[in-house]
């Protein structure tokens, strides 16, 4: 972002409050955050429930904020220090709409590609591949960790600079039409659909009503310039074509699939993985193979650095962008294989008492859940396992159903014991029971301090725990208590 007062007031409908003292200066960043505020960026106060943004200001503009977007005026005190530090104040109707408004016109400024990214599972860490590819031969600007909504898009955008040429922006959603009203700004060039799965499933429905919302990214893509990839494997990946109308509209389509040839789906280029294996960590080796991305067939090999097969299929669809680049495949192997998990995510910590902890706590939903398990399983741990699963949210009437699920793949597993902490998380350890697992493996929890206390009687050097998760149940303090 490159704009001045006069610019972010125009495309905000804003009101100049306090002059800056430079008038042409620029501020080149965003935040909602005091504590983050950088030397020349613009501070936007927005109201909350228990804290209001608009308190704020004065330690903003302390920080080094070039300028503070409020819904009303700072006290005198506050509009004096603006005037000092040559800050600017402009006051506008509604601050969370204002970053929207400056995203769609700092849009116009951009002209590298931007590429969309959505799905039910595996939406950041297909990013992170994706950034981490493209960065092999471009210039990216990509989301920060998972700030994928209404908020987060737009400041994915405002973070790049004309001179930028990729821009990958994850799309979260909770209901049909949101990811339309990010694409009214985001404009996406290419877009990536990562699977249909049963995330948001109790807001949406059906499976066919979460795939029409994840078609809106595909729908989105302009006519004869646009390109869609779609994961071959997923049985949604024809649905997803047809409803985004890709052929008619002249969209190119590329196939990606961690599991072998994605045959039968309507697409110009193919990209696949064959002769996979996992490593003693889980880390899955395999060939990767492309057509219709270049004069010649691609065959290279690549090694992940990242753990379990679910994310074979993340590095597929990560490739396909890179070879549509025109990127070399040695490249795109080396990149791959250098993209690391980010915190929470399938993170492998080493305990001090000499166990292994597997931190997949940042979130989850029953595809994740039983990726998670599967890969957890895949490690050559020399102790025992010990899964300690929690409540999956935003499931509605199939959540019950959706626990047992998991519950039942957990007993299929290699698993030496199963922790189930929270309300609906007893029905994993009920699915458990049903799927045959020994009653005297599964414990049921209360919260975090019963984990602590049943892993503090368990764990023993050279075994490994799992924590795995929905972000609100807070077991990322299961970790932090085995660490400490």
């Amino acid at each position: 972002m490159r704009l001045n007062a006069k610019q972010v007031a125009d495309c905000t409908g804003g009101t100049i409050l306090v002059e800056p003292l430079g008038t042409r200066s620029l501020m080149t960043g965003v935040t909602w955050d005091s504590r983050e505020v950088q030397e020349g960026w613009l501070y936007v106060a927005l109201p909350g429930e228990r804290v209001d943004g608009h308190d704020f200001v004065a330690q903003a503009l302390r920080a080094g904020a070039a300028g503070a977007l409020v819904m009303q005026a700072p006290d005198a005190p506050t509009l004096l220090l603006a005037r000092e530090m040559g800050a600017a104040v402009i006051e506008v109707a509604a601050t969370a709409a204002a970053i929207t408004d400056l995203a769609r016109a700092w849009r116009g400024h951009l002209r590298g590609r931007v590429i969309g990214v959505t799905g039910s599972t595996g939406k950041t860490t297909t990013k992170n591949l994706v950034r981490d590819v493209a960065a092999a031969g471009r210039s990216v600007v990509a989301t920060a960790g998972n700030q994928n909504n209404e908020l987060g898009v737009p400041r994915t955008l405002l973070a790049a600079d004309p001179e930028t040429e990729v821009v990958v922006v994850e799309m979260g959603m909770r209901g049909a039409g949101q990811i339309a009203e990010l694409c009214d700004f985001v404009r996406p060039d290419w877009g990536l659909v990562t699977n249909v799965g049963e995330s948001h499933i109790e807001l949406l429905g059906s499976r066919d009503a979460i795939a029409a919302a994840k078609a809106e990214l595909l729908e989105a893509l302009p006519s004869g310039t646009g390109r869609a990839f779609v994961n071959g494997a997923d049985g949604y990946a024809g649905f997803l074509a047809e409803r985004a109308g890709l052929a008619a509209r002249s969209v190119a389509c590329v196939a990606f699939d961690g599991a072998g040839r994605p045959d039968g789906v309507a697409a110009g280029a193919r990209v696949w993985a064959e002769d996979v294996a996992l490593d003693a960590e889980g880390r899955p080796r395999f060939t990767l193979r492309a057509e219709g991305l270049g004069d010649d067939p691609v065959s290279v090999p690549v090694a992940l650095a990242l753990r379990g097969l679910h994310n074979v299929s993340n590095a597929c669809a990560a490739a396909a962008v890179g070879l549509s680049f025109g990127i070399a495949p040695d490249a795109v192997a080396a990149a791959l294989a250098s993209s690391v998990p980010e915190a929470g995510r399938q993170e492998v910590i080493a305990a001090r008492g000499g166990f292994t902890i597997v931190n997949d706590a940042y979130n989850a939903n029953p595809d994740s859940m039983r990726a998670s398990l599967a890969t957890f399983c895949s490690l050559a741990v020399p102790g025992s396992r010990y899964a300690v699963l929690g409540d999956m949210g935003e499931l509605g009437e199939f959540a019950e159903e959706c626990h047992r699920g998991v519950g039942r793949t957990a007993a299929s597993l290699p698993l030496d014991g199963l922790i189930c902490v929270g309300e609906l998380a007893s029905l994993i350890a009920e699915g458990a029971a049903q799927g045959g697992m020994d009653e005297r493996r599964i414990t049921r929890a209360a919260g975090v301090a019963d984990v602590l206390e049943e892993l503090d009687v368990l764990l023993e050097p050279g075994d490994a725990v799992l924590v795995k998760a929905s972000h609100f149940m807070g077991l990322e303090r299961v970790v932090e208590g085995l660490v400490s």
